[in-house]
């Protein structure tokens, strides 16, 4: 796992009625401080990658659709400088993300339906200075094939 990225597996109550989970809770080390919460939806094998940020971190949680998201370390002091790794998360796997400042990280949709995220920041979007680099999906140094491989 890349150093600093956490994953909040989520408890799920479930009755005749539906269910209830908690995604965030000021006690669960996640967000050193609350910036903005954003959603957004995408199509099937839609692939958003890569950016990064420099002065805030992400909590990344899909509620329907799948998704499978790539984290590559930038780091360069960090102990896990240049490592790759992959989740899958969404409505089968319904976990929370952490993904540090300075983590490359970016997601591609799968299946046949669209795919919902939810995601929360710890500083609010400044259109005039936004921290947030891109780097293209298919970057060489990254290096990730994005294509599904039959097993």
């Amino acid at each position: 796992m890349i150093e600093g990225v956490k994953v909040k597996k989520l408890l799920k109550h479930c009755d005749d009625r539906g269910f209830f989970a908690e995604l965030i809770r000021d006690d669960d080390d996640l967000l050193e401080q609350f910036g903005q919460a954003s959603w957004s939806m995408n199509y099937p094998g839609v692939i958003k990658a890569f950016h990064y940020h420099e002065e805030q971190d992400d909590v990344w949680f899909f509620p329907s659709g799948h998704a499978q998201v790539v984290l590559y370390d930038l780091r360069k002091s960090s102990a896990t400088y240049g490592e790759t790794d992959v989740y899958y998360m969404g409505e089968d796997n319904p976990v929370v993300l952490l993904i540090p400042k300075g983590v490359a990280h970016g997601y591609r949709v799968l299946g046949q339906k669209p795919a919902t995220i939810i995601y929360f920041t710890t500083k609010s979007y400044n259109a005039l200075s936004p921290d947030e680099k891109r780097i293209p999906w298919n970057d060489p140094t990254i290096g990730f094939n994005w294509e599904t491989k039959n097993r």
